[in-house]
């Protein structure tokens, strides 16, 4: 089985050639897929082939059962042509199933969920930045016939619209954007990827924008800008901090002022602060009732003056 979920076709012989005029037509989920020829002259030749085909397993028994008879896996499916043209009955699979020798060829569809790395992009955002974008992309087979008719390589034609969508879908949105709505950029993504690989039977179960990357010197700016708005900030919360203290002081000393007892209170509550850490400092207490006459003595002439 090939990889990141490709087609692998197999033969069990060259089929025939069938070139003739006219007009024959295979439902393929809801198309018709139109092919070139005679109808009644490729219903006789394939008739004719098929019998002969027939006649050759038979002659060949019991060795011609080891290439007639073919298992897919349970994440597997194999679309059966006969001389060119899709069988009936849809794809074949899980299972058994039987081809005819030298008339018949399948191809085998994985219908597991496959992903894929988007090569980094180099998209010029809509305010006129270069970024560097890569995402990853999940998806699955959901219709094997039109993965098989529609499309030559389903996987490759995915992969090249997933790189030119990411850039379309980029390209439309501001570096801001980009950084902060990775989810609704995934989102409009995967709508759009869904809507273009509708017809080829591919299902895009999710995308994801995996990094971005910016220039060194746009890095180098952005750093600079913030660490200048934070220490703006900090500047700011300083000051704030600085007027609340002082408010919260002056309330206190307004408070103090009014009782002495509170002073007194305040004043031996440092002394107890300062004495409950191990250092060498020497306190003499001095009561303030002492030197409160000398106070009042200084304060006398003051108010003379």
């Amino acid at each position: 089985m090939a990889d990141g979920g490709s087609v692998q076709m197999s033969t069990t012989a060259k089929p025939t050639d069938s070139d003739d005029s006219g007009d024959c037509r295979v439902p393929v989920q809801g198309y018709d897929v139109h092919n070139s020829g005679d109808d009644g002259n490729s219903g006789i030749i394939e008739v004719v082939a098929t019998v002969a085909s027939l006649v050759l397993l038979v002659i060949t028994l019991p060795f011609s059962l080891l290439f007639t008879f073919k298992v897919v896996q349970e994440f597997e499916r194999a679309v059966i042509f006969r001389l060119g043209r899709l069988r009936s009955g849809g794809a074949r699979g899980p299972g058994v199933f039987f081809v005819l020798p030298c008339i018949d060829t399948y191809c085998k569809v994985d219908l597991r969920t496959v992903s894929f790395d988007v090569p980094p992009q180099e998209v010029l955002t809509k305010d006129s930045v270069t970024v560097s974008v890569d995402a990853v992309i999940y998806y699955y087979i959901k219709e094997p016939l039109n993965a098989v008719v529609r499309v030559s390589n389903y996987s490759h034609s995915t992969r090249l619209l997933a790189a030119t969508t990411l850039r379309n879908v980029l390209g439309t949105r501001n570096l801001s954007e980009i950084l902060s709505e990775r989810e609704a950029i995934s989102h409009n993504m995967q709508s759009s990827l869904d809507e273009a690989t509708d017809p080829w039977g591919v299902k895009v179960e999710r995308v994801e924008i995996k990094d971005v990357r910016l220039p060194v010197q746009l890095q180098r700016a952005m750093a600079a800008e913030a660490e200048a708005a934070r220490e703006a900030r900090a500047k700011v919360i300083a000051a704030e901090g600085e007027m609340k203290a002082s408010r919260a002081l002056k309330e206190a000393s307004d408070i103090i002022s009014e009782s002495p007892s509170a002073l007194q209170l305040r004043y031996l509550q440092t002394l107890n602060t300062i004495s409950a850490e191990k250092n060498s400092t020497i306190i003499f207490p001095l009561p303030l009732d002492i030197i409160s006459p000398f106070l009042k003595g200084f304060a006398g002439p003051a108010r003379s003056e």
